[in-house]
C-alpha cells in the first residue's frame, strides 16, 4: 500500500524519488518533479514524443517556463486570467528553464495549466510546478479511482481516503489543449472548456 498523507505525498514529490497521484478538476494526475519526468515516461510506457504538462498552483509560477514577446505574454496572461484555474492547457513557447526530461523530443514548447480543484492547488502550492499527465498506461483510458491507480502503478504515492473526502468534484473530461501558433490559438484537443478568443 502506498496511500499516504498530503504531507508525505508532497515530500515524496519534492524529493524527486517518487511519482505521486492526486485528483484534479479533470482526471486524476500522475505527477513528478519536472527534472525527474523520465519516471513518468517509464511508468506509463509513454512515447517520448508525447510531452507532459507542467501544472502549478498559480499562473505566476508558470510564466518563467515560457517565453514570448511582451505583447504575447500580455495576451497569454489575459487568457490565463479568464480560464484559470480550470481545464485549459496552453501550449506555449518554452523557456530555457524547462528541463529536457519534461519534453525530450521537442524542446521548443511546453504545456502549462492551473487546475481548478482546491486539493490539487494545496499540493502544488507546496511542491511547486510538477510534470503531470493522466493516470493510465499510455493508450489506455484514464484511471479514475485510487484502487485502479494502485493496481496499475503500485509504486506511485496516492492519498489516503480521508484526504480525498473533499475532492469528489472532478470531471471525467480531459482539459482542452490550445497551442499558440504565433498569431492565434490552435485547438489540439477539445475538452472540458470552450476557448473563446
Amino acid at each position: 500500500m502506498t496511500q499516504v498523507s498530503i504531507d508525505a505525498l508532497v515530500q515524496g514529490a519534492i524529493s524527486g524519488n517518487h511519482i505521486v497521484s492526486f485528483p484534479t478538476d479533470t482526471v486524476p494526475a500522475l505527477a513528478a518533479r519536472p527534472d525527474r519526468s523520465e519516471l513518468i515516461f517509464a511508468a506509463k510506457r509513454r512515447s517520448q514524443d508525447k510531452p507532459l504538462i507542467l501544472m502549478a498552483a498559480s499562473a505566476r509560477a508558470l510564466w518563467p517556463y515560457v517565453q514570448g514577446s511582451p505583447a504575447e505574454l500580455k495576451l497569454w496572461q489575459q487568457v490565463a486570467e479568464s480560464y484559470w484555474p480550470g481545464a485549459l492547457t496552453l501550449v506555449l513557447p518554452a523557456s530555457a528553464k524547462v528541463p529536457a526530461a519534461l519534453n525530450p523530443i521537442d524542446r521548443t514548447t511546453i504545456g502549462v495549466r492551473v487546475p481548478n480543484l482546491p486539493l490539487a492547488l494545496k499540493i502544488l502550492e507546496q511542491t511547486g510546478p510538477l510534470a503531470t499527465t493522466s493516470a493510465n498506461l499510455s493508450g489506455q483510458p484514464p484511471l479514475e479511482s485510487v484502487a485502479e491507480i494502485e493496481a496499475v502503478f503500485p509504486e506511485v504515492l496516492t492519498l489516503v481516503p480521508s484526504e480525498l473526502a473533499t475532492a469528489a468534484t472532478a470531471s471525467s473530461l480531459p482539459s482542452t489543449v490550445a497551442k499558440w501558433s504565433g498569431s492565434d490559438w490552435e485547438i489540439l484537443r477539445q475538452g472540458a472548456i470552450e476557448l473563446e478568443c
